[in-house]
């Protein structure tokens, strides 16, 4: 059963691989994003701020 963490009501009741995925990337809408693009070979790279500070785009 997957739930919200806030005030923790239950939103649906997906299958246990997805919703172990959710959870493993904090309900992260930027991280499911770039977890879908791995697989269809868009990687995202991170990008240089300054010398040695990457930023992981959203």
């Amino acid at each position: 059963m997957d739930h919200t963490h806030e005030p923790g009501k239950v939103r649906d009741v997906p299958c246990i691989n997805c919703n172990s995925a959710l959870g493993k990337l904090r309900d992260d809408p930027g991280a499911l994003r770039r977890a879908i693009a791995y697989p269809e070979g868009n990687v995202w790279k991170p990008i240089l701020e300054a010398p040695g500070v990457y930023q992981l785009p959203s």
